[in-house]
């Protein structure tokens, strides 16, 4: 089966690395340790990557006999909006990559393979997936965050007495009437008076 032309990759990319000292040599491998920017979109909705941030990078780079097999860990810092209430959220990242990069000309069976161009292989499509993959969906400032009004906005965690009397959905009117009634037979049962 032959592949058909690859997208030329810039060497001076900062997610490409150059495997050239380990090309077609199995079981030689080499420690990468680096700091490069973060790519733009290495986000989902409400949390991400800012784009530029630092990345860092501390990899093993390992000869194999159908490539290059890289492994190890990226760490990033996240910046995003709490999903309850909306203030800022910051965090850090850090994730497991692993990927085999495979040599042009092999004749692995799997389209989506990554492969390398040359003595190159492109590190950035593995980091996104692993990144956005470990984005937590639904971020929070805080776990016990309780949110925003749903009637108003208010910030919650600013007024823990905040209630309103009306119930937001007006199916629930009916609900709250019964309520309204028992807690008066109640009191009319135990000879409380309420004024």
């Amino acid at each position: 089966m032959k592949w058909g032309p690859l997208k030329r990759l810039d060497p001076r990319a900062p997610l490409v690395l150059d495997t050239r000292e380990l090309a077609r040599r199995p079981g030689s491998s080499k420690r990468v340790s680096r700091t490069e920017p973060a790519p733009p979109d290495l986000r989902i909705e409400l949390i991400g990557v800012p784009e530029g941030s630092p990345v860092q990078l501390d990899l093993l780079l390992e000869s194999v006999m159908e490539g290059i097999l890289a492994s190890g860990t990226a760490r990033a810092s996240l910046a995003g909006e709490c999903a309850r209430c909306l203030d800022p959220v910051e965090d850090e990242l850090v994730v497991e990559l692993q990927e085999l990069y495979v040599y042009p000309e092999s004749d692995a069976r799997d389209d989506e393979a990554s492969r390398l161009e040359g003595d190159y292989l492109d590190l950035e499509p593995v980091l996104r997936d692993a990144v956005v993959l470990a984005l937590p969906f639904r971020p929070v400032c805080d776990d016990d965050c309780p949110g925003l009004c749903a009637e108003c906005g208010a910030r919650l965690a600013d007024e823990p007495a905040h209630h309103h009397a009306q119930p937001t959905d007006p199916r629930w009117a009916a609900l709250a009437s019964l309520t309204a009634d028992n807690t008066a037979g109640r009191d009319d049962a135990t000879g409380e008076n309420e004024e």
